[in-house]
């Protein structure tokens, strides 16, 4: 039960047998007040390379006035801010890095909720692959939970850390061995499961805080959806959901992930490279139980055996390494599938990410990759021609056209085809399809959903320890600028526009209400425009005639052969020096 205490927030948390001391959140106003408690500890980790447990257990007061450590990762510009082309004039902020301590979230609700408040739970799982972190400011929830106050459908925004890179995906046979020893289930994913554990605590706990348990809706960005997509196809979802609904922005779809067996060759590699041998020697310095069976056909375009041909959004046909394969027979084949309605969509510029390696391309490079990939010389042509590249292209043109490439094979094209397999699975309906052409609110104009459903304005803060608890650091911000950065390259009107309206569809189905006609695809931008479009409009949007021609003979596994090997640019010239 929460109660205020000295200008703070405090929540007694019963099933806990602790109290909670948070703060206020920026973003209040007398009208809608809001309260975040940071840095809750969800699971420990016992030891590198092992399975989090759920945390339970608290001391009778706990500090959820600061933000918790996050994964050990390099120290450089996160993720986001490269993709929204952020530049110097933003939050800097200083996090802790602790591999054991880094399993944290933080809550951000409504004020003068009770456990009968049972509002509906959005947990957002950040992307970024092998670096970022649930507590950075650009996925502040305070926004959206203002937005939910406004509108009166309040919803509670959770964000979390969890393992990522080496810590929560290496896997071998050595590390195989080693959690069979400890009678860990499985090997590696540690970071998928760590986010199932956070599930599993907000499904126990969220309802002192005022959430419904039984209303939790994921949503998430690259690689973040990516990860909601393999919580769809896990073992664990089929036997027992922990959430109901799902949003997917612009996932980086990987449907070539190696097996255990490979991932052991990569991190053989990395091992050679810090001269030990032994897992205990690494831990100081495929897993077979996490997917369906028929995880991999989710990825691929339906065939003509599938009976959705000439339903809406016509069916095509035909970088983390990660030790994600094949799982054990499924052991309730009688049993109704689980198949969480969804809403799925991508951007136009998802390829800008890997901007710089494709500006390393040259015309004659690419195309005798893409004829070395596709092993056909008909194929290869078919492709070229499709997106305009020949050995005669312009220098100063082959990159926007490889970009293009890279944005069909590892984001566009494989969306439509996770989308499609979904509705099939859903027997046509629960599938909700959207594409966003908007301009982010960056200076440099580059396209991204993730700043509008979440968007921020920085704002130099530092909150006290409450009375009894040791200070600790919180964010630093070089404060130079920080009403300027998120300008928009657009008018404020359009900018105001989309990002209203992708709050409004995504508070609404978090809510349980259809975010709109699942018979239509919903448009965001560009310039503003926002609204329900006939399915016909991806053959204007996107390149889906060409996907037909060039991508579909190619099948899944090849295609996205060409969209890894073009991400990360042409392979280094013997006695090139490395950057």
């Amino acid at each position: 039960m929460p109660t205020q205490c000295n200008a703070q927030p405090v929540l007694h948390h019963s099933g806990l047998k602790t109290t909670f001391h948070g703060v206020h959140h920026k973003a209040s106003t007398p009208e809608q007040p809001i309260n975040q408690y940071r840095g809750i500890k969800y699971a420990s980790i016992p030891a590198r390379f092992r399975q989090s447990c759920l945390l339970t257990t608290f001391p009778p007061k706990t500090d959820a006035s600061c933000y918790g450590p996050i994964c050990p990762q390099l120290h450089k510009k996160c993720f986001e801010e490269d993709l929204l082309g952020l530049g110097h004039d933003v939050p800097q902020q200083i996090f802790e890095q602790n591999e054991f301590e880094c399993l944290n979230m933080n809550i951000t609700c409504p004020a003068g909720l009770t456990p009968q408040s049972r509002l509906p739970v959005m947990l957002w799982v950040h992307g970024g692959g092998d670096r970022g972190y649930g507590s950075s400011w650009i996925y502040d929830g305070g926004s959206i939970v203002r937005k939910s106050m406004i509108m009166h459908k309040p919803v509670i925004v959770v964000t979390f850390n969890f393992r990522i890179g080496l810590f929560g995906f290496a896997a071998s046979q050595l590390i195989r061995e080693d959690n069979k020893a400890a009678d860990d289930l499985g090997v590696g994913n540690y970071g998928l499961r760590d986010q199932r554990t956070a599930m599993e605590w907000i499904h126990r706990f969220i309802q002192e805080f005022g959430g419904d348990p039984d209303n939790v809706t994921l949503f998430g960005e690259s690689s973040g959806a990516s990860d909601i997509l393999c919580h769809l196809l896990s073992v664990a979802n089929d036997r027992r959901p922990l959430f109901h609904r799902a949003i997917i922005q612009s996932a980086i779809i990987d449907h070539n992930v190696p097996d255990v067996g490979t991932a052991g060759w990569h991190l053989s590699r990395v091992m050679a490279s810090l001269d030990v041998s032994t897992v205990e020697e690494l831990r100081r310095l495929d897993d077979e139980h996490f997917f369906l069976p028929d995880w991999r056909t989710h990825f691929l375009p339906e065939d003509a055996s599938l009976p959705s041909r000439n339903s809406v959004l016509k069916p095509l046909n035909g970088d983390r390494a990660t030790s994600r394969s094949q799982s054990r027979t499924r052991p309730h084949s009688s049993k109704v599938p689980v198949h969480q309605p969804l809403i799925i969509g991508d951007t136009d510029s998802a390829s800008l990410f890997w901007s710089l390696p494709a500006s390393l391309w040259t015309s004659q490079a690419v195309v005798r990759r893409l004829n070395a990939i596709c092993q056909s010389i008909s194929k290869a042509s078919i492709l070229l021609s499709s997106y305009d590249i020949s050995v005669s292209t312009p220098d100063d043109e082959i990159v926007e056209r490889v970009l293009e490439l890279i944005g069909d094979t590892r984001v566009a094209w494989p969306t439509e085809c996770v989308a499609s397999r979904a509705r099939h699975h859903r027997s046509g309906g629960g599938v909700w399809r959207y594409v966003f052409d908007q301009e982010a609110p960056a200076r440099v104009g580059h396209k991204a959903d993730l700043a509008y459903p979440l968007r921020q304005r920085p704002a130099p803060v530092r909150h006290p320890a409450p009375v009894g608890f040791p200070p600790q650091h919180d964010l630093k911000f070089d404060s130079d600028g920080e009403d300027e950065w998120m300008e928009p390259p657009v008018n404020e009107w359009a900018y105001t526009r989309v990002r209203d309206t992708m709050q409004e569809r995504w508070i609404a189905f978090a809510n349980g209400e259809e975010p709109w006609s699942a018979e239509k695809v919903y448009v965001f931008g560009p310039e503003g425009e926002v609204g329900e479009r006939s399915c016909h409009i991806f053959e204007s949007r996107r390149r889906r005639g060409v996907w037909m021609e060039a991508l579909e003979p190619l099948g899944m596994h090849l295609v996205q052969k060409v969209g890894m090997e073009l991400s990360r640019g042409p392979p280094m010239k013997s006695g090139q020096a490395k950057c």
